[in-house]
């Protein structure tokens, strides 16, 4: 059979039918699998519409796996008044006020509170829209300060919303792009963002003299890349 780039198919499995979406990209090396927490389903991704599938079949050897990810992926938390969201690793609590205001952050005497108009979905847009800037400002000075670092030109930075990967880099034109939820991680996390992908304008793989880089701006970076991994999943089930 013949399978398509974005594609989605339903897997039989032990706990029933297993959610699969079918992606191809071209830079990766192999066939792999990996869980969209947000979209709650399984992503097999190839090389070429040619190896997908193999992902497939790749896929339902990994049935029972998939099914325990799918069941043990956060459930979605949404953004209202009342509740809280994590900023830069800190949790700030989320106040309605009348109106249509847009999101602000405040400083109280209890700690930082977000205040925004709207209701409901307009609540929720307001706040992540407040969390975008502030991811904005975050990674554009953590970048700023690695390329400097490495004697680096600037590079254009964009704000975007991605479920694959925390961040990209695009050394031919010069462009970074972060995804906003990582402004939910604790500081040093988003400072590691900033210089893996910075680290990218000077080898474009994950070579070690690639790791090496990125070791001689942040250090020893694997703690960081265990903390995205335990908690990745999380940052993407939250807000809309």
């Amino acid at each position: 059979m013949a399978y398509r780039n974005g594609q989605r198919l339903r897997l039989d499995g032990l706990a029933g039918d297993l959610p699969v979406r079918l992606s191809v990209n071209p830079r990766s090396r192999r066939v792999s699998i990996r869980i969209d927490g947000r979209a709650g389903e399984a992503v097999v991704v190839a090389p070429s519409e040619r190896r997908l599938a193999d992902g497939v079949a790749f896929a339902r050897q990994k049935a029972a796996w998939i099914a325990s990810r799918l069941a043990a992926r956060p459930q979605a938390e949404g953004l209202e008044p009342g509740g809280s969201v994590n900023l830069k690793g800190r949790p700030v609590r989320l106040e309605g006020m009348g109106g249509a205001g847009a999101a602000r952050l405040v400083q109280t005497p209890d700690g930082p509170v977000i205040r925004s108009g709207g209701e409901g979905e307009a609540f929720e847009r307001r706040v992540e829209n407040l969390l975008k800037r502030e991811a904005r400002a975050a990674l554009t000075e953590r970048t700023e300060v690695h390329l400097t670092a490495l004697a680096q030109k600037p590079v254009r930075v964009s704000i975007v919303d991605t479920r694959s990967r925390w961040g990209s880099c695009s050394p031919h034109n010069r462009s970074i792009r972060y995804s906003w939820r990582v402004v939910m991680a604790p500081e040093p996390v988003i400072d590691y963002l900033a210089a893996h992908e910075v680290a990218h304008l000077v080898h474009a793989d994950h070579s070690p003299a690639y790791w090496s880089v990125v070791e001689r701006l942040v250090g020893d970076h694997r703690p960081f890349r265990k903390w995205l991994r335990d908690h990745g999943a999380a940052l993407q089930a939250v807000g809309r």
